[in-house]
């Protein structure tokens, strides 16, 4: 089995939930890593601390997962104390479309920053689910081999 989950501010109780139960699990310490690199990722934050990272995913339901739980909805007045440090917006776009490309843009102008895309796609995502796939079949085998079972 593979645990297809960043470590996303788990402080390393992913990996250690992980190890415990015999799961691989995805590399990196959120899926900005997953689907950009984390190369790719702090060369982004080094260019530009003030960096708000969007997915497909956070713009799809920006609402319900940013919005609604920061209060923002029901408190205008805290968007600038939460987002007055921001200097950009950058879309990791996976699957860019028309829709979620103004999406995007309406979110980037909610924050009143400008937005740039890095076109990631699914490939890096994809090459990580393999390699955690293989590496889980290698933990299996090797508790099979251990216990003469196949």
């Amino acid at each position: 089995m593979v645990l297809a989950y960043g470590d996303c501010g788990s402080y390393g109780e992913i990996d250690a939930l992980a190890d415990r139960i015999g799961l691989a699990r995805l590399e990196g310490l959120h899926c900005y890593d997953v689907y950009a690199s984390p190369a790719a990722v702090r060369r982004l934050f080094a260019d530009e601390p003030g960096t708000y990272l969007l997915t497909d995913f956070l713009i799809a339901g920006f609402e319900r997962l940013v919005v609604e739980p920061l209060g923002l909805d029901r408190h205008l007045e805290l968007w600038r104390d939460y987002f007055a440090h921001y200097r950009r917006v950058v879309w990791l776009a996976q699957r860019r479309s028309e829709e979620t490309e103004q999406a995007a843009g309406e979110i980037a102008a909610r924050l009143g920053l400008p937005l740039e895309v890095l076109e990631t796609g699914v490939d890096r995502l994809e090459r990580e689910l393999e390699r955690s796939l293989s590496r889980a079949r290698a933990i299996v085998q090797g508790d099979a081999a251990s216990t003469g079972c196949r």
